[in-house]
């Protein structure tokens, strides 16, 4: 082999060398960068995830609180509806306490 021919081969080798240098290189900033971008996108999508499930939150305990309020004032309105049955009667528990004491009374 010629002298010419061995510089063209130890050339063309130290090319090939720097060409897969160069596209190792190349392939670990890709890889870099797809990490950043993944690690940017799961932040992303926690930060939102968080977000919705707060407002979720908010809507259940909004609901919730409707809902209390619902129940306490059935609970008043049944309440009003007892007390009213038992002030009409009171008159009548009034006589009969009478009536009671009285006959009481009488047969002593």
């Amino acid at each position: 082999m010629s002298l010419d021919a061995m510089k063209q081969v130890t050339e063309a080798e130290q090319a090939a060398r720097a060409q897969r240098a160069e596209a190792e290189a190349q392939a670990k900033r890709l890889v870099a960068e797809a990490e950043r971008d993944g690690k940017a996108r799961l932040a992303q999508a926690r930060a939102d995830a968080e977000a919705q499930v707060k407002e979720l939150l908010r809507q259940a305990e909004a609901q919730a609180a409707r809902n209390a309020e619902e129940v306490m004032a059935e609970a008043r309105r049944a309440c009003d509806a007892l007390r009213e049955r038992a002030e009409g009667r009171l008159p009548q528990a009034a006589d009969s306490i009478v009536r009671r004491v009285v006959k009481t009374d009488v047969h002593r």
